[in-house]
């Protein structure tokens, strides 16, 4: 009989050659359990996605409770949703007063779509700035904007009038002018190895863009949702974006994301053209119920907290001649190795040993740490030592 591997690698659309192919049977917390039984400590969180933990009770109920009543009525904008109203409100009133309209989408690619359309559409203005090892999704527009040429060439063309300029190079912000639509940054560059802003550079660049009319544009699809001790990683850096972009830990584990700016801004997509972005199944009402209680759980269970002191576990922690250093904010870190061939090889003993990570797009000699905020001090420990111990085993 074929089995469901070798259904896998027949009729599933590869992305690499070597997918980790572990057959997951359940996830509770922050424990995956495979078809053999075999538990393992998730420790990248689905690509900072699962946040609260994998399958948390109080998201479960709150997407049960909208199966119950309603799913998909209707696209995007013309009915009155309460869970689309509800998650709205809430995520409004706890960001800066300038950002109070949200536009629901299906991902984070599709967030920065709909905020580079809207960025053109409110200033008239073609060009768009963004900087070198970012990632902002795969899609034609995101892809364009993408700060890595390797994955960029064998796609073009892409969209024309982009410019790239350097993270964290202050002599780079002259490159912005009255021309420029909006600059896209990562608040915390995710792919390039958990990359944080050094110094004032965000304020630079916020006060850059003020002074040429450009719209801000903060990607915290991978930073936010607590992520690094705060709601948004904004947060930590004094600046005030224009439009904020939001998704993975959003959801639960439900597939959302989200544009959110100005009620003003957000108006030039009502018109000149009407309907100047639409969506069918962006802000389904059980993603939005789900993301409602991501939220409730983030602020009830303080799951913020203690995510600086979690961070500061893992730095004590995780000392070895081999680890060059250790990046990142929160719960978004990355270890730096020597090379990509023994990152590569400490990673498969680590999950070989029970404990999921990875390693990071733009950055392969690093390996990502980015567990569930649900996770203990005592899990911690745990992680550290299998990391170690492999480590060991492989060097």
């Amino acid at each position: 009989m074929i089995t469901q591997r070798q259904l896998f690698f027949n009729h599933v659309a590869q992305t690499s050659e070597m997918p980790m192919g572990l057959e997951i049977e359940k996830a509770e917390g922050i424990y995956l359990t495979d078809i053999y039984g075999k538990r393992y400590m998730d420790l990248i969180s689905g690509i900072s996605v699962s946040n609260v933990g994998h399958r948390h009770p109080k998201v479960i109920s709150a997407i049960k409770n909208q199966v119950d009543k309603y799913m998909h009525l209707m696209v995007y904008g013309e009915y009155v949703q309460s869970p689309q109203v509800q998650l709205a409100t809430l995520l409004t009133s706890l960001l800066p007063k300038n950002l109070n309209s949200a536009y629901f989408v299906n991902s984070g690619s599709e967030a920065i779509e709909g905020a580079m359309k809207l960025a053109k559409r409110h200033t008239g203005r073609t060009e768009i700035v963004y900087f070198n090892n970012a990632y902002h999704g795969s899609s034609q527009g995101s892809l364009s904007i993408m700060g890595n040429e390797e994955f960029k060439n064998a796609f073009r063309p892409l969209l024309p009038d982009t410019k790239q300029i350097r993270f964290n190079n202050s002599a780079d912000l002259g490159e912005i002018s009255e021309r420029t639509a909006c600059v896209v940054v990562e608040t915390i560059q995710g792919e390039a190895g958990a990359i944080v802003p050094k110094d004032d550079f965000l304020k630079q660049l916020s006060k850059r863009c003020k002074e040429t009319g450009t719209l801000l544009i903060a990607d915290e699809i991978q930073s936010g949702f607590g992520r690094t001790g705060k709601l948004f990683a904004f947060e930590h850096y004094g600046f005030f974006p224009d439009i904020i972009c939001m998704a993975k830990g959003m959801g639960g584990g439900m597939p959302i994301g989200a544009f959110v700016s100005s009620n003003e801004i957000m108006k030039s997509l009502t018109n000149n053209p009407i309907l100047g972005h639409i969506t069918t199944f962006g802000g389904h009402p059980v993603c939005c119920a789900a993301s409602l209680a991501v939220l409730s759980v983030l602020l009830e269970e303080n799951l913020m907290a203690d995510v600086e002191a979690k961070e500061a576990l893992f730095r004590k922690l995780l000392i070895h001649p081999k680890i060059k250093s250790i990046n990142g904010k929160g719960l978004l870190l990355s270890l730096e190795l020597e090379s990509f061939e023994i990152n590569k090889a400490i990673i498969d003993k680590c999950i070989e040993n029970g404990v999921i990570v990875d390693w990071f797009l733009f950055n392969s000699n690093s390996m990502r740490i980015a567990p569930p905020l649900t996770i203990t001090e005592e899990e911690i420990g745990f992680a550290c030592n299998i990391i170690l111990k492999s480590i060991r085993e492989v060097c």
